[in-house]
């Protein structure tokens, strides 16, 4: 019999979706940023060379190994207890950094409405932390429900979402030009800086990560041997679809980078397009998408600390879980960094996000290919049909992915600066583990093994 407390097939695929992506939104600065041209190249390429890599790997571990703390497990049963902090560590980096966009996400297209948000007046910069500050708090409520509560919510939003851009879509067909589609290919659309390249591809690298993340929640999801191949594949092919489409059919409106910046973006293009009607109700639907975002990443972000405190790396008091299994201290300590965070611009917060996720995918990719060696017995419900050295050639396009937004952000003081955060906190990850293996002050109630 089916277990009603169990994430089923299609709340998966939604929690996937909005996980990983949650429809178009964001990804119209990555026109601003790289324009047109390269915005629909890498919306092509980064599906093939970054999250297919990625979804394939989570198919074989998740369903492998269906437990909470997902890839955190993973690195620990492939590489060993150091390898699994720094996993930990840099993935709460990232998600701590990841949090505090959809926040921003929200003032952002609140702004729409409220045009006076834009302004530069330090008294509305508090009132835009304020807004922030109670957008966590519902998401906090939210998640204490409970992971099913969060499925079956992220179920309804997600044609909530959908419905706006299914309409743009089919009525931008009949309306606009296609001659600024043309245009977009003209040499003159093509030169961009590299600091534009590290911008651009952070904001398109971001809006296509996250595949890993559903699995930290894995005991909680129905048959999930079955259940995560399926609904990766589903998702996937749903979010490409949800990206490429609306795009060509924004370029219609215009290819103009002003137009598709981050202060304006899909509800103008619509309004331009079809109708203000219409650029009212995708306004709306991103603020429903920010949200269900944000409680997206609040499930998952909640899990990997309890899960490392239960194998000593953290303070014990991060087990304590509510009667419905909600771990609420990191729940809470998570919802407090991202408050903090989100007073940090977008463009900003992605490029971190971008350099601390390839780090930790990295060393989960190693992990797929230690595993192999260490547990080949271990069942495997889906396997990559790749031997190591092919396991090995398919980590190589998202780690060179991540590598270039390093190496691209190198261009301007601000974006040293980042490098200099990600760094230190590499460094500081290193000192945390050592500290505690050396005085035990971080024990929790079992060793790892």
């Amino acid at each position: 019999m089916k277990n009603t407390n169990k994430v089923g097939f299609w709340s998966q695929v939604a929690l996937t979706f909005f996980i990983v992506s949650g429809g178009a939104y964001g990804l119209e600065a990555s026109v601003g940023a790289i324009g047109a041209f390269w915005t629909m190249i890498l919306i092509v390429l980064i599906p093939i060379f970054w999250a297919a890599p990625t979804a394939l790997l989570v198919a074989e571990l998740a369903s492998a190994i269906p437990e909470n703390g997902g890839y955190y497990i993973w690195v620990r049963r492939g590489l060993g207890k150091f390898w699994a902090f720094q996993e930990g560590w840099w993935t709460l980096n990232y998600s701590a950094v990841d949090l505090a966009i959809y926040p921003v996400l929200f003032v952002t297209y609140l702004s729409f409405f409220f045009p006076q948000l834009n302004s530069e007046d330090p008294h509305m910069s508090l009132i835009r932390w304020g807004i922030c500050i109670a957008f966590i708090f519902s998401g906090l409520l939210m998640n204490l429900l409970g992971s099913r509560a969060l499925g079956l919510q992220s179920l309804a939003k997600f044609v909530l979402v959908s419905l706006p851009f299914l309409i743009l879509i089919i009525m931008g067909l009949f309306l606009g030009s296609w001659h600024n589609l043309a245009m977009a290919f003209h040499p003159s659309m093509q030169n961009i800086s590299s600091a534009q390249i590290a911008s651009g591809l952070a904001i398109l690298l971001w809006n296509f990560c996250g595949w890993d993340n559903v699995s930290t929640y894995a005991d909680e999801v129905y048959e999930p041997q079955k259940t995560f191949p399926k609904a990766l594949l589903t998702a996937m092919l749903i979010i490409v679809a949800s990206y490429l489409f609306p795009i060509l059919i924004g370029y219609k409106a215009s290819i103009d980078p002003k137009v598709w910046g981050e202060s304006s973006g899909w509800p103008e293009i619509a309004t331009r397009l079809v109708g203000p009607w219409l650029g009212i109700s995708i306004a709306i639907a991103a603020l429903i998408s920010a949200w269900a975002l944000f409680n997206a990443q609040l499930l998952y972000i909640s899990r990997l600390p309890s899960a490392m405190a239960e194998d000593g790396l953290l303070p014990v008091f991060f087990t304590k879980k509510t009667k419905n299994g909600v771990p609420f201290v990191s729940l809470i300590m998570a919802g407090t960094i991202a408050a903090l965070f989100s007073r940090w611009s977008l463009g900003k917060l992605m490029v971190v996000d971008i350099l601390f996720y390839t780090l930790g995918l990295s060393l989960e990719f190693f992990a797929l290919i230690a595993l192999r060696s260490k547990e080949p017995n271990l069942k495997r419900p889906f396997k990559i049909p790749l031997g190591k050295w092919g396991l090995l050639l398919i980590t190589i396009p998202p780690l060179t992915l991540g590598l270039v937004v390093a190496i691209t952000a190198y261009d301007g003081d601000s974006a040293k600066t980042q490098l200099g955060v990600v760094a230190g906190s590499i460094i500081l990850g290193f000192v945390i583990y050592f500290w505690k293996k050396r005085f035990g002050s971080l024990r929790g109630p079992k060793k790892l093994t």
